[in-house]
């Protein structure tokens, strides 16, 4: 029974989907066999009052939608419900210039009873009242949704790479995750496309209204001649016939036709947040006592002037003054209910000091300004607390130790827009950030300047500027990368743990990693720990390795190397030397990716004969080689940089350490190789060359 049920249920999906296919179709369909085919007065009225039903519909769903891709099929929409209103013009003046003479139901119940109980009968009112809704339709409403809607479609479709690169950017420094960077992207578009559509979608509102008018006169001037002269009727009897029809024709689409284009302006105009139109508007405008009193004041000053509807405004007074009497009783609750500090009781005497008076450093700690508190506040919804935890979680993921907690802090002492980071009590990194401005990032390939406030990036060092919300699509158009001042933080706090990732290696977290890799291979683990190394000389390697960026997340690689030396006498650079080389698959796929063909940084022969000779002979370069030797090292880096390459010198496997060592203090991004560290299936090529002026 259970499966006949099952079946039956995913025979009728299947059903609503096939009928869902088919609706689109069979209503173009209908409306185009409407132009064509003649439609009893019953069915006309079912019609339009099906159209007005829509039209409400369509209204609410606008209101009720909380942005703009909420209601994605809008445009689509818009143009259904204007070939339906046309069609029904072309129905309705077809049955009211053939069957007009017969009475004023001959076109319907609904047009009847627009043309006389709307505008009382009387033609004069219902042509006033006919042209004031088109004016409002066509003039006010339908023009600013139209205008707002092309300036949006010119905006969104300008500042769209800049928002793609803004996504790149997230996806980068690790905020987000691929999903939600492609979920992101795939917004942007829709949210372009959305706009470009109802550019277009509001001509098709302005050309109603104007066909509603034009419709109108010809179902004036045709029902006056068809009348005179087809039916014998009077000029006055032809007149109160068929102009109350054709009014009641006017209005019966002219109404909905209001109504949709009120919803056009309501889903152009809104701003994206979490609330829709309605409550927006009650929580904008009802929230602040202050103003509700200064209104109830200037209403019940005018309700006290003699001549006036005192009755009616002193009313709007005594509402008004209700809602703010409501609102402040609100408030002064919400207060008395945030718990407050009592005052401590005084000490006449000091307390003894205790072990608790004692405050250990913290491995990583950030001080901020006041201004930067609502950043990491988590009652403010401020987003950095967020980011730091995503920033940790990629450290973990690439590196392969997860860092210390960031411990934050406020610090009076500190400017109000300032924050600092320290690693065991230093400071390792500080800047001055805005939070209600966005960073614009010159990448170095912009179009255009931007104002605001001139400053270098943290991370990088690169020439940025803060500026407010309101310049930030023309920064992206113009090619700068534009982020938040969270984001910024976070990308500063990402760059400095890499930097310093050896420093952060303590003791603590060896032993962690020690324990992790015995849940899965216990045996190896003990074979090295601490048989040929000690956790001191584990940790004294993995800090080698970071300190060179290496990734420590291989390690059964590096317990399998140190497994080869057991009763070995090898200090712990020599052991990283062998370790490197074990990982060296590793080492190049991080710098190079998947090619074969290596463009890298070279030494000249004689060079390093000369390199040899100075490390055999003790280690010690000469001051005009070593100044010589960083020179020209930073010339070929500049060139490599130039190129597009990464910057990465590779030498002979004894060379390595000597020229790491010695390089790596002035030129922090250069990376040393040696050659035995290149997997046989990689082809190395020299792009830039040390030491051919030897």
């Amino acid at each position: 029974m259970k499966g006949v049920q099952y079946t039956l249920g995913q025979l009728g999906k299947s059903l609503d989907g096939r009928m869902q296919l088919f609706i689109g179709p069979i209503l173009i369909l209908l409306i185009l066999a409407m132009m064509v085919l003649p439609l009893p007065p019953f069915a006309l009225d079912m019609l339009f009052t099906f159209n007005i039903a829509l039209a409400l519909m369509v209204l609410l769903v606008s209101m009720f939608a909380e942005k703009p891709l909420d209601f994605a099929a809008f445009p689509a929409v818009l143009l259904f419900t204007t070939l339906l209103r046309l069609s029904l013009n072309v129905a309705s003046t077809r049955v009211v210039l053939m069957q007009g003479h017969t009475g004023g139901d001959a076109a319907g119940k609904v047009i009847e009873s627009f043309g006389q109980f709307l505008v009382g009968g009387n033609f004069a009112v219902g042509i006033v009242v006919f042209l004031i809704l088109v004016i409002i339709n066509f003039m006010v409403i339908t023009k600013g949704a139209g205008r707002i809607a092309e300036v949006g479609a010119r905006f969104m479709l300008d500042a769209m790479p800049g928002k793609q690169m803004a996504i790149d950017a997230d996806l980068n420094a690790g905020l987000i995750g691929e999903e939600e960077a492609k979920r992101r992207r795939q917004e942007v578009a829709q949210e372009a496309d959305f706009y470009g559509s109802m550019d277009g979608a509001s001509k098709f509102v302005r050309g109603d209204a104007v066909a509603g008018l034009v419709i109108m006169v010809v179902n004036i001037i045709g029902g006056l001649m068809i009348g005179t002269m087809q039916h014998n009727l009077s000029f006055a009897e032809a007149g109160q016939v068929y102009i109350l029809l054709a009014i009641g024709d006017g209005l019966v689409a002219q109404i909905p036709a209001l109504v949709i284009s009120t919803a056009a302006g309501v889903t152009v105009s809104r701003v994206n947040t979490d609330e829709d139109v309605g409550q927006q508007m009650v929580s904008q405008l009802f929230v602040n006592p202050k103003v509700m009193i200064l209104a109830a004041c200037v209403i019940g000053l005018l309700g006290l002037v003699p001549g006036m509807p005192n009755f009616v405004f002193l009313l709007f007074t005594a509402g008004l003054g209700f809602m703010a009497w409501r609102l402040l009783k609100k408030q002064k609750l919400a207060a008395e209910a945030v718990p407050v500090d009592q005052a401590p009781v005084a000490q006449f005497e000091s307390p003894e000091a205790t072990w608790a008076d004692v405050q250990l450093v913290d491995t990583l700690g950030m001080e901020v300004g006041h201004r930067l508190i609502a950043l990491v506040d988590d009652r403010q919804q401020g987003e950095l607390l967020g980011r730091i935890k995503s920033v940790r979680k990629k450290f973990a993921q690439d590196v392969g130790f997860l860092p210390p907690v960031v411990h934050i802090r406020d610090n009076l002492e500190l400017n109000p827009n300032t924050y600092v980071i320290t690693l065991k009590g230093g400071e390792v990194g500080r800047a001055e950030i805005y939070p209600e401005k966005w960073l614009a990032i010159n990448p170095g390939q912009v179009t255009g300047d931007v104002q605001g406030i001139a400053t270098v990036d943290p991370a990088f060092g690169l020439e940025a500027t803060w500026i407010d919300a309101s310049e930030r699509e023309h920064a992206q158009i113009y090619g700068y990368t534009v982020v938040d001042a969270s984001t910024v933080v976070a990308t500063h706090l990402n760059h400095l743990l890499q930097r310093f990732a050896s420093e952060l290696l303590g003791r603590q977290e060896v032993q962690q990693l020690v324990d992790k890799l015995a849940e899965e291979n216990k045996t190896l683990v003990e074979d090295v720990v601490p048989k040929c190394v000690s956790v001191t000389v584990l940790q004294r390697i993995l800090q080698n390795l970071l300190d060179e960026e290496v990734s420590i997340r291989d390690m059964r690689t590096i317990f399998d190397t140190l497994a080869e030396f057991e009763g070995q006498n090898i200090d712990a650079h020599d052991l990283t030397a062998q370790v490197r080389l074990a990982l060296g698959r590793a080492i190049t796929q991080k710098w190079f990716g998947g090619e074969k063909e290596l463009h890298v940084i070279g030494l000249d022969v004689r060079l390093e004969q000369v390199l040899m000779q100075a490390m055999n002979s003790g280690g010690a370069l000469e001051p005009g080689l070593a100044a010589t030797l960083q020179q020209q090292a930073q010339l070929a880096l500049q060139r490599q940089e130039t190129l597009g390459e990464p910057p990465v010198l590779v030498c002979q496997h004894s060379l390595r350490p000597l020229l790491s060592n010695f390089l790596r203090r002035q030129l922090r991004y250069l990376v040393v190789m040696s050659q035995a560290e290149i997997p046989d299936d990689r082809t190395m090529k020299i792009t830039a060359m040390i030491g051919e002026s030897q």
